[in-house]
């Protein structure tokens, strides 16, 4: 779920225009393209179908002193535009901005010292479709350098409001050499980075294989759904590795990104599902689930369908879709919703081993479960936090160049999460949390009765 990100942080960024005539979608927009995560470049194909927004944009680069965007359009058709088209037309076309310059052109925009973006002189102007003569449908086809490193936006502006139909074929890249790079600059860095994190996995599906076997008294029907999601995590990192290589080298991810978003989709169910299980102590303190906790999963694993088929069409629509910030909201929604509802079980454990407490006269034992799913709630949350803000704020406030930072801090907080679970709740004879000296039976009482407070 991190692509996703990513992965950080409109409908695109173009819908948050569309057709408005003030300042503030300038300003949602700027906010919006600074909290999303970093879309991976490469080349991209969008149709575009009698779409009369203000401002579309078609992609984001981070670009070195050698960056090269190849613009190819097709089937170029508009509206009339009455009886001013020959001027008209010099409003209506592509260019380029970075981030810096989209704020002060937001700032000409309010205070009204211009009446279109492509007059403003902190874009770069690629062309408009003054170039265009004759009947249509017409074909452009050219390559621009971009003026210096930077991230910059690939914006098509409309300030006459026609309806647009084209269909257009973004290539960005940076030349290393003679060798093109399709990645963005910060993103370069990102295939060895999930490799060396599918190898991490894969050691620790065979040490938690080992683990299991050698205990197979003690091990549960949790533990195997423990060590499938170890796998599918070593496959869906191996997969993402694969996607971004290939997008790196040829621009496109040649079938990978089928596998990334498969992967993705089991991944994150059975995440969510094995936090379910072991919040509700299912065989560790219980065989069964009861009916709440069989609801909190039946709200969970739809949830984790629809937040996977937002993904795909967030991953393939790109940015330009009219839907795009649709999907995104949406998928944001469920991932709270799903985050919230893992913690319930967690909180539910905990109060019945309090209960338990009170009843069965074993406070010391019952106190090591009671710090052991207190732990495991608070690492949760940490894991969450972390992951959904935490990471980022990394993306906003990190230099483009470094962005690669931002998921190796998510992925290596996932890793010590997955480690954490693991160790506590390994498949062993003498669990320590279980265990404690009958002396300390009374220090029990008293810490249970201390914390009866404990809530979500």
């Amino acid at each position: 779920m991190q692509h996703l990100a990513d992965h950080s942080k409109s409908r695109s960024m173009a819908s948050c225009l569309g057709g408005c005539a003030t300042w503030v979608p300038f300003l949602m927009l700027f906010v919006w393209f600074t909290c999303i995560p970093n879309a991976t470049a490469g080349i991209h194909h969008q149709s575009i179908k009698d779409d009369n927004r203000m401002v579309i944009v078609l992609e984001q680069f981070g670009s070195t002193s050698r960056g090269h965007l190849d613009l190819e359009l097709s089937n170029v058709e508009w509206s009339n535009a009455g009886d001013n088209a020959p001027l008209s037309l010099n409003s209506m076309g592509f260019f380029t901005v970075t981030e810096d310059d989209w704020l002060q052109v937001i700032r000409e925009y309010e205070q009204k010292s211009i009446k279109c973006i492509l007059e403003s002189r902190a874009v770069q102007l690629l062309f408009t479709f003054a170039k265009f003569s004759g009947t249509g449908p017409y074909h452009y086809n050219h390559t621009y350098p971009f003026p210096r490193a930077n991230r910059y936006l690939v914006m098509f502006n409309n300030c006459l409001g026609l309806r647009v139909s084209m269909s257009v074929r973004a290539s960005m890249y940076n030349m290393e050499g003679h060798t093109k790079d399709y990645l963005s600059e910060g993103q370069t860095q990102l295939p060895l980075l999930f490799f060396c994190f599918f190898w991490v996995y894969v050691a620790l599906a065979g040490i938690w294989t080992y683990v299991c076997i050698k205990q197979k008294i003690t091990a549960h029907r949790i533990h195997i759904l423990m060590g499938i999601l170890v796998a599918l995590k070593a496959f869906y990192m191996f997969s993402e590795a694969e996607d971004k290589f290939y997008v790196k080298k040829t621009g496109t991810p040649h079938g990978w990104d089928v596998a990334f978003y498969a992967f993705s989709f089991l991944k994150g169910v059975m995440l969510f599902v094995v936090i379910v299980l072991i919040g509700t102590g299912w065989s560790f303190l219980k065989p069964y689930l009861q009916g709440k906790e069989k609801k909190v999963l039946m709200v969970v694993i739809p949830l984790q369908v629809l937040a996977n088929i937002a993904t795909i069409v967030i991953g393939e629509s790109g940015l330009s879709d009219r839907n795009w910030l649709t999907w995104y909201q949406l998928l944001l929604l469920i991932d709270v919703i799903c985050c919230c509802a893992v913690l319930f079980p967690i909180v539910w454990s905990i109060k019945h081993l309090r209960e338990a407490a009170h009843t069965d006269g074993k406070a010391a034992r019952n106190l090591a479960k009671l710090t052991l799913f207190r732990q495991y709630y608070i690492v949760v949350v940490s894991y969450i936090y972390f992951t959904r803000i935490v990471v980022s704020v990394l993306q906003t406030v990190t230099s483009y160049h470094y962005m690669w930072v931002s998921e190796l801090a998510r992925e290596l907080a996932t890793l010590s999460f997955y480690v954490f679970t693991g160790y506590k709740f390994r498949p062993i004879p003498h669990n320590p949390y279980f265990v404690l000296d009958e002396e300390e039976e009374e220090v029990a009482v008293e810490e249970m009765l201390k914390d009866d407070d404990f809530e979500l």
